[in-house]
């Protein structure tokens, strides 16, 4: 079983040191969902939403949290992003919008968490964007779906 990082020898909370490490490649895709009403789905599939371009703007928060995550997140690193990408998937069915967020850099430490901040911004924009139309948005389903770079290698999650 895997150790946690984050504490020092005393139990103590302390941020990894990573100074001895080589930069690599990193990646990360996170992924969350919001599910709403099928009228909302609609204004937002349409861009018909009373505050404008709604996924446009949750792109913009995504990317824009991914580049604060040392900011928000207590003992993650700072990092020079390479590139953060956030994309949108529609459920018809399900009336429910997905949101996959890409981060790359190369350095000394990965990228999973600001993957999960930038899906988790844009999905809460989102909501603060449409919750005059549904308040009842169910955001959910937040997780990593791949990692790749630095000495534990690839990780690519097994749920569908």
């Amino acid at each position: 079983m895997a150790e946690f990082t984050h504490f020092d020898e005393h139990g103590n909370a302390a941020m990894v040191d990573v100074s001895g490490k080589q930069p690599t490649a990193r990646q990360a895709i996170a992924e969350g969902r919001i599910k709403m009403s099928a009228e909302c789905y609609q204004m937002v599939r349409q861009g018909r939403a009373e505050k404008g371009d709604v996924l446009g703007t949750a792109r913009i928060a995504g990317i824009m949290a991914v580049k604060q995550t040392a900011n928000l997140i207590p003992l993650c690193h700072t990092l020079l992003i390479e590139k953060a990408s956030i994309d949108f998937d529609f459920d018809d069915s399900e009336h429910e919008v997905t949101a996959k967020c890409t981060v790359k850099t190369t350095g000394t430490t990965g990228v999973e968490m600001e993957a999960l901040t930038g899906v988790s911004v844009a999905m809460l924009t989102i909501y603060d964007m449409c919750k005059a139309a549904d308040k009842a948005m169910e955001i959910g389903g937040i997780r990593l779906l791949e990692k790749t770079g630095g000495k534990s290698g690839v990780y690519r999650s097994q749920r569908s």
